[in-house]
Parts: C-alpha cells; structure tokens; sequence
C-alpha cells in the first residue's frame, strides 16, 4: 500500500502546483518577522535623562546649547558607583530658584563646595526626556531604569506564547483552524497598537504568539522527500526579506504604534489563503479521512500535468501505529544523549540568535544600517547550507557553524567601542553562523527519531528554542547593566558548548529515516549489556 511520499514521486515532488503554494507560503514566514524580532523597533531606547522642572526655561533665558544644558543640569555618569546616574537621577534641586547663574547655575545651591558631587540626587519624579524624533513602547511607557526590565518582558511574553502555543495548540494543518489562528494573531497585533496601558500590550502580544507560530510551520507537508531540505531552507530566505522589508518600514515609520498597525494590517490577507490553498493531504491521511486526501492529490496531479496512479488508499507509516511518549525520548543512554543535546542546541541557537540581535541593535551608532547588515549575511548562510549539506553532511558544518558564531561572540566583546565597523563585521559573521546552526538543527532533530516519535521529538526539542528566546532580554539587558559586552561572553560560552555537542552526535547524511528505536541503535536495545546501551 503507497504512502503519501510515494505518490508525490508519481505526480510532482516539487512541481507547479507546490511551487505556487511556496510562492504564497513565503508571504507568512515575511510576516512573522515583526512577531519574532519587532522588539528591536517597537522597544527601542533611545539615549534620555530625567526631566527637571525649570531647565528649560533657563536654558532658553541662556541661550544654552544642547550640550551646554546637559553638561549644567544633568549629573555626571559614574557618580558614586551609578553607572546610569546621569539617565535615572537628577539633581534635587529647584530650578526654577530665580537668580540663578548662566555661566555656573550649580554655585547658587546649598550643598555646593566646587564640585557637583557633593550635590544630593533623587529620582526622576516628574519623567524623562527622549533624545528621538520617534517613539516606542519604552518612550510612551517610560520603561526605563527602575520598570526597564519590563522590555525584556515584552519580548518574553511573547516566546512564552510561543512555547505553550507549541504545546496546547502544535502544529495546524486544519485549514479552518488555520485560518482562524491568522485571524486571532492579526487581531491580537493590532490590538497591541491600540492597547492604553503595558499591561494590556503584554497580554495581547501572549495572544499573538500564542496562535502565530503553528500556521508559520506548514510549508513541507505537500512537498516530496528529496525537495524538503531545500524547500526549508528557502522558507527561511523568505523570513530573511522580511527581515529587510520590516527594516525599512521601520526606518520610515518611526512611531510603534503605527509602525505595529503597517506590519499587521497586510496579515488579515492572509485569510484569502481559505480559499487559495488545500487542506494538507498527510493530514488529513492522519485523520482516516483518505476520501478527501484522494480528491486533493488528484487536483495536485492535474495542476502538475501528471497522471494519478489507479490507487484509492493511502498506508500511514506502521510507526505511527504506535502512541510515543515522553519516556521515549530517553529510554536508552543513546536517545537520551541525542534528546538533550538536541534540546541544548535548540536553546543556544535561539538565545544566541534572538540575543546576537538585540544586543547588535542596542550597541549600534545606526539601529536600522546595523539590523540591515546582519539581516544579508542570512543569505549566504542560507546557501552554504544548500551547498554544503549533501556534500560535506550535517555535523561538521553544524558544529563548525556553531563554533564560529560562539568564537565570534567571544572577539566581538574584546573589540573596543570605537572601532565599531569591526564589531559589526564580526557580529555579522556570527550572526551567519548561527542561522546556519539554526537550519541544521531543524534537520537533523527530524532524522534523528523513528517515524512514530519523530512528531513528539521535534515538537519536545523544539521547545527550548522558545525557552531561549524568553531567557535572550533579560541576559542581553540585565547583564548589560553589569557590563555592556557581557551578553557577548555568556553566549560564547554557551555557543561553545553547544558545538562540541554536536560532534557526539551521528552524521544522518544519506541515511534511511529511522522506523524504529532498533533502526538507529541496532540490536542493543535488546542487548542491554553492549557497550551502545551503557
């Protein structure tokens, strides 16, 4: 009895029809960028420092430049251990005192001996002042200093959704569940545009990532066997243009709340997909309902050109018969060691990858050019992968990748700030790095599990990149407060490791998918005394 794929070797692996799925595919993977990474526009902080009351009038009666009114009325940065004094304290002073000096305004007050040290601070009581023409969710909502921590929230709400839509919701190859998905997070992103408060913002962007990631993950059902990989790898590509194209409108739109509006609105397009699209046909194999499975795979014949073999039943895999569990991902020594460094490296690419971006995006001279250039080293990444990974196989180059972009992390904190066109050049060189870790990790978790767990491997695994993305703002700004490249150092360490690990895996190239545990180990699940099994 043919499966599926065997049928898809008859009628097109990857011919028209599939090709203009793909094509129509590649718009959802553009709009899941602003989900993924719009943090770095939607959160950015700009330079700021406390509003004083009354400094503005006297910096007008001067006639005070910009740095004239800083260098007067804004504390040194550094006083007394504070490393952000002159951004979350100012002088506890009245300003409005009249008389006061415009040459040396600071001698007027009590507690003054000739140097401003000696002057007490206090908090920022009335707000802050922005040196940006825009705005984001930090300016509106003053998060910074004390309530700063509630932009890395922001963003790890989001990869929290993410991780419990991974889990409740999986994946959706239901068409109507599908669609319903796109409307809930398309409504959910604009209701981050309108939302009054942070909290409502936080609970809406949970929403959106709740419902976004499933849909984002269908491409490859309808695909044959030996067009997958590459099917993949240009599915990311078309993550990589969205990534430029949000740049763009970023730049262009510098206010979050219509820049939120631009990148969401085009989304609700995407439930036309209800009427342009089929519902997956290995879905619906998987549901008993072969009936309907048959109907679509002859409408994909025929857009194809090919003639559909006389055949009316599908087989599923004997390994699906089996129901996994848990317990199967780390019954022998082997899959264990295989389940947790697979689950490692889902990790460290995501925190290395979401984490290389804002941490780029908040050392940077120009946030947009610097997002931009990183953005294009994608590319490449992508085709070295598609040349490297039927030639060479999985584990070097996923190891060697992983490597560099760990090494990289590491030289980019020991190079100073004012050489910041090396630093760029070496964050975009990790930056490759880690795409192209992120795209074989994808491949091998898939060929490193028999048919009937694959599904809970990749799904269990894939978890901890969402784990990671939530840990990635909190180690890239808290630390930064600590010391500014330290970021940079936890994730050497981490992209590091997470190389030498992949070297104890297997190389997977030109290997049968496993059927079974026995397929992968041999007879030594049996043999519990061999060597493989202790």
């Amino acid at each position: 009895m043919p499966t599926l794929d065997d049928i898809l070797e008859h009628i097109g692996e990857f011919d028209l029809f599939q090709k203009q799925v793909f094509f129509v595919l590649c718009f959802m993977s553009a709009a899941f960028t602003p989900i993924y990474v719009g943090v770095i526009f939607l959160g950015f902080t700009p330079e700021h420092h406390c509003l004083s009351p009354g400094v503005a009038e006297l910096s007008s009666r001067c006639g005070w430049s910009l740095e004239e009114e800083l260098n007067y009325t804004v504390p040194e940065q550094g006083r007394r251990g504070e490393s952000f004094s002159s951004r979350c304290r100012r002088y506890n002073m009245d300003w409005n005192t009249t008389g006061l000096s415009c040459i040396n305004p600071l001698e007027n007050f009590t507690g003054y001996y000739g140097n401003r040290s000696s002057i007490p601070l206090t908090h920022c009581q009335d707000g802050w002042v922005y040196d940006s023409s825009g705005s984001s969710i930090v300016t509106e909502f003053n998060l910074v200093c004390e309530d700063s921590w509630k932009v890395d929230l922001f963003q790890s709400c989001v990869n929290a959704g993410f991780f419990f839509g991974s889990i409740y919701v999986g994946y959706i190859a239901d068409r109507y569940v599908w669609d319903m998905t796109i409307l809930l997070s398309a409504t959910s992103g604009v209701l981050v545009a309108f939302a009054p408060s942070y909290l409502w913002i936080v609970i809406f962007r949970f929403l959106q990532g709740l419902v976004s990631k499933g849909s984002w993950t269908a491409v490859t059902e309808i695909v044959g066997p030996s067009h997958r990989k590459t099917v993949g790898i240009l599915y990311q590509v078309a993550f990589t243009v969205g990534l430029l194209l949000l740049d763009g409108v970023a730049y262009a739109i510098p206010h979050w709340r219509w820049l939120q509006l631009t990148v969401t609105l085009p989304c609700f397009l995407l439930l036309l997909y209800y009427w342009c699209l089929p519902e997956s046909p290995r879905w619906l194999i998987s549901q008993k309902q072969n009936d309907k499975a048959m109907k679509i795979v002859d409408y994909i014949a025929k857009k194809n050109g090919k003639k559909l073999p006389n055949l009316t039943v599908f087989s599923i895999d004997d390994g699906e018969k089996r129901s996994p569990s848990f317990t199967d991902l780390v019954r022998t020594p082997q899959m264990r060691k295989h389940t947790f460094i697979l689950m490692y490296n889902w990790l460290a690419s995501s925190l290395q990858y979401q984490g290389l971006i804002m941490h780029m995006a908040m050392a940077g001279e120009d946030m947009y050019l610097d997002f931009f250039y990183s953005a294009l080293v994608e590319f490449p990444a992508a085709f070295i992968i598609l040349l490297t990974i039927n030639r060479i196989g999985r584990r070097y180059p996923w190891a060697v990748a992983t490597l560099v972009a760990g090494v990289a992390c590491l030289i980019m904190a020991l190079i100073p700030e004012d050489i910041h066109w090396l630093k760029v050049t070496v964050g975009c060189i990790g930056r490759m790095g880690i795409t192209m870790s992120i795209e074989m990790v994808c491949f091998v978790n898939t060929e490193l599990y028999p048919t009937f767990l694959r599904n809970l491997g990749v799904m269990v695994c894939s978890s901890f990149c969402d784990v990671g993305g939530i840990l990635a703002p909190f180690i890239v700004y808290r630390l930064a407060e600590i010391w500014h490249e330290l970021p940079l150092i936890v994730f050497a360490v981490v992209g590091l490791i997470a190389g030498g690990l992949v070297v104890l895996l297997p190389e997977t190239k030109g290997k049968t998918l496993p059927e079974t545990i026995e397929d992968i180990y041999g007879h030594c699940v049996l043999q519990k005394k061999t060597p493989c099994c202790f």
